[in-house]
Parts: structure tokens; C-alpha cells; sequence
């Protein structure tokens, strides 16, 4: 089997990871995207999407606007939440950089209508040189999925297959924008994130700030589990997945960790029964795809047919079609295999 061995680094783990000094107001977009990029940012809301490659215009493209996704609509999940309450100053120098990098000329946080102290604290600190406004959503998932709430909030849509910057739009993650106005100024790495780790089968729950490369397993001690747990899911119980071993580390895509118990888990049907046809999941689809044939494709092999006539790469998971579907069947875990395997 291929196999890659690494070594640690023969350094204090108390050692601050360098990155390059970078100020807002001197700096080229050039040099912002360059710092980004030394500093090992990446999408912190789960994706982990490398973001000086998000922030690089391509040639020929341009960007208006700048969309801050605070919506968090993922259930359990609070980083992003604390993050807004926390680090505002940071989020705010965030958005400068980017606004700069980008070339957008107004940036649009969006939050979800369960975080009101958040949009408040946030409202308060709204520096008046700023090209800010913030946005109330009412409480509903998959609101913070990118192409959601680029149509929600501009009325614009991402084509089948195309980026944000295809309707002249960057979405950064609200905690992924503080990291950029906390580490750039100070020429820093990013080296540790706030996790949200919670769930019936978690005694201490909260938000930790962890560093990066922290074994699972440790992290879990600390906050101490109960005898009945069931299953660990690494991100949230809609789009998170379960986990077979906890000899993992957390990585910078790590957003949370749901620890359910043996009472949660034996609420769930055992049993996976044929399709139906009731069309639930069409319904449930945010993107107006047909899961239920994508579903039966899956099962004939067919991921050649799916990718090409039935958009298997415009879904992103959400489990909404898994979530009602009264067959029990796990659409999005058929899909997982056939993108792999497409």
C-alpha cells in the first residue's frame, strides 16, 4: 500500500509558526493573497478550501461584492457564533483585507435570526470607513450554503458547475475572515481553531480553542464523555460524518464534534427499504435536483450518467434527501461514493 511516513518537526510545540507581516493600508492585493497563503489559511467552515486561491481573481473576472457567511445553520454547531461575539475587531480587519485582495467594493455579513447578540455586538462595532451592512435570516437549513445565500441576499445564480466569482461574488467564512485579521498584522500562522465540541454523549460542552494536530481522542478526554456513547461525528450530525476510529487529528477543517448516545441512535430505523417514489427528497433538494433517481443511478453504477445528465456535482451534501426520506436510505452517502468514483 502507498504510504507517506512524516516526522514532527524538532521544535517546541509552543513555537509560533511564522508567516509574512502584511499591512492593509500599504499592501498590494498581490501581497495580501501571498501572506493569506504563508499563513496556511484556509476555509475554516469546514470545507478547508485553500483561501488564496479563493481570493485570486481569475483573469477576465471581477468582484463586487464580498459575502461574510456567519449563518452556522448547521445544528449543534456554535464556533462561528462565539467567534462573532469574540473576535469582532478581527473579523472587521478580516473583511479589510479582503475587501482589498478582492477588489469588491462592500462586504454583506449574513446571520441567522438565532444569533441576535451576535448581530447586534456586530452592529455596534461597524467601523464607519467601512463598506459594511449586515443581514437578519430567518432560522432555516441549508441557508449557509454559498449558492443559498448568494441568492438570498443578491438574487444572483450560480451557474451548474460555476464558482461565486462566476456572478462577480467571494463568500468567506466569518471565522476564516477573523483568522486573516488576527494572524496577517502580526505576521503569524495559523496554528490552533474554536471548536465546538457538544452532543448528549459530551459532559463539559463548549467551544475550545485546540491547536491544529490535536489527537481526537485527547481532546475528548478533556472534556470528559459518557459510558453510553454511540457515535462521534466529526462536523455536525447533517453533513459531519461518523467516525470509525478517534486515532485522528483535528485538523484546520475541523468546525465541531457531535458525540451522540445509544438513547439518540436507537430512534433511527435500522432498516433501509426500497424507494417509494413519494418525492420528499425532490422536495427537500435546495438545489432542485432529483436525489431520488441520482439515488438509484447510484445503486446501478451508473456515476458516469450522474455526473453528466443529472448534476451529481452541484449538490453539496446537505442531507435534507437523506434527512426525510422515509425509505431510510442514505442518499448522501451513495453520492460520496459516486463523486469518488466519477
Amino acid at each position: 500500500v502507498p504510504a507517506i511516513y512524516l516526522q514532527p518537526f524538532p521544535a517546541s510545540s509552543q513555537e509560533v509558526f511564522e508567516g509574512t507581516v502584511c499591512d492593509v493600508e500599504t499592501a498590494t492585493p498581490d501581497v495580501i493573497i501571498n501572506a493569506i497563503q504563508d499563513a496556511g489559511i484556509v476555509g475554516l467552515g469546514g470545507a478547508a478550501f485553500p483561501t488564496h486561491v479563493k481570493l485570486k481573481i481569475p483573469e477576465g473576472k471581477w468582484v463586487d461584492t464580498l459575502i461574510i457567511n456567519g449563518i452556522e445553520c448547521e445544528p449543534y454547531l456554535t464556533t462561528d457564533h462565539r467567534v462573532m461575539l469574540e473576535q469582532i475587531d478581527h473579523i472587521f480587519m478580516g473583511i479589510r483585507y479582503t475587501l482589498k485582495a478582492t477588489g469588491a467594493k462592500r462586504a454583506i455579513i449574513g446571520i441567522e435570526a438565532n444569533k441576535l447578540d451576535a448581530v447586534e455586538a456586530m452592529r455596534a462595532a461597524i467601523p464607519p470607513d467601512l463598506p459594511v451592512t449586515i443581514e437578519v435570516f430567518k432560522v432555516k437549513y441549508p441557508q449557509g450554503a454559498e449558492k443559498m445565500l448568494i441568492k438570498a441576499l443578491l438574487d444572483r445564480e450560480v451557474p451548474s458547475g460555476g464558482l461565486p466569482v462566476d456572478v462577480h461574488v467571494v463568500v468567506s467564512n466569518v471565522a476564516t475572515t477573523a483568522e486573516i485579521g488576527r494572524l496577517l498584522p502580526h505576521g503569524r500562522g495559523i496554528q490552533e481553531r474554536v471548536i465546538t465540541i457538544t452532543g448528549p454523549g459530551v459532559i463539559k460542552k463548549g467551544n475550545y480553542l485546540i491547536p491544529i494536530g490535536t489527537p481526537l481522542r485527547y481532546a475528548l478526554e478533556q472534556v470528559g464523555l459518557r459510558e453510553n456513547v454511540s457515535i462521534v461525528f466529526l462536523g455536525g450530525p447533517m453533513m459531519g460524518q461518523a467516525l470509525a476510529s478517534l486515532d485522528i487529528p483535528i485538523n484546520k477543517g475541523t468546525s465541531g464534534v457531535v458525540v451522540f448516545t445509544e438513547n439518540e441512535m436507537s430512534q433511527i430505523p435500522p432498516k433501509i427499504y426500497p424507494c417509494i417514489r413519494c418525492a420528499y427528497c425532490v422536495d427537500a433538494c435546495p438545489i432542485f435536483l432529483n436525489p431520488s433517481k441520482l439515488g438509484l443511478l447510484a445503486k446501478n453504477e451508473e456515476y458516469g450518467l450522474m455526473a453528466e445528465e443529472y448534476h451529481l456535482f452541484d449538490c453539496f451534501e446537505c442531507g435534507a434527501c437523506s434527512y426525510v426520506c422515509p425509505s431510510n436510505i442514505p442518499l448522501v452517502q451513495y453520492f460520496r461514493i459516486a463523486k469518488g468514483e466519477s
